[in-house]
């Protein structure tokens, strides 16, 4: 039996040691934001926090972090109250989003560790891949998620959350023109 912390909670998990993190997340918690990608530990859709280092899940066996403290996007702010989280929003980052979680997770590590990175900082740090190539709008959210970090106000923030009612809402149908106005 592994143990370890997810998102505040110790977990006990019954598999094999050997099972990749991702899986006992995804499978076993149901924390499905951790998106599986290639398996390989390329593409960075799986990264989430061990210990606060941006790591990729797939390549984690739960077997090797016994004792550890592991954050998902779930857990990084329950309503997206996040700087980062604030920052994509702003910036428009999400395209497709199926990469936006692991690279959120990025994002967030870096400026833990980082209250002013570079250009190359983020570089270095961010290698996730994007299939809709938003590396630009990436940089310009990690570098707004900076400037809320050092106290700075995010200019236009969007509020955190959505609430259900307003997604729900249906959009007014639109009134034909009047016979014979123009």
């Amino acid at each position: 039996m592994t143990r370890f912390t997810v998102n505040g909670q110790a977990v006990h998990y019954k598999l094999d040691p050997a099972t990749p993190l991702l899986w006992a997340l995804r499978d076993a918690s149901n924390l499905t934001g951790t998106k599986y990608g290639c398996g390989e530990g390329v593409c960075g859709a799986c990264t989430v926090h061990i210990d606060g280092n941006a790591v990729r899940s797939c390549q984690v066996p739960i077997g090797g972090i016994e004792g550890s403290y592991v954050v998902t996007i779930e857990a990084l702010s329950r309503d997206r109250s996040h700087p980062v989280q604030q920052a994509w929003a702003a910036a428009g980052v999400t395209q497709c989003g199926y990469c936006q979680s692991g690279m959120i997770m990025a994002a967030a590590a870096l400026l833990a560790h980082n209250a002013d990175p570079t250009d190359a900082d983020i570089d270095l740090a961010i290698t996730n891949l994007c299939r809709c190539g938003v590396y630009p709008r990436v940089r310009r959210a990690i570098k707004l998620a900076a400037q809320v970090l050092r106290g700075e106000p995010l200019a236009a923030a969007p509020p955190p959350g959505i609430d259900p009612a307003d997604a729900a809402r249906a959009v007014p149908a639109l009134t034909p023109p009047k016979q014979g106005a123009r």
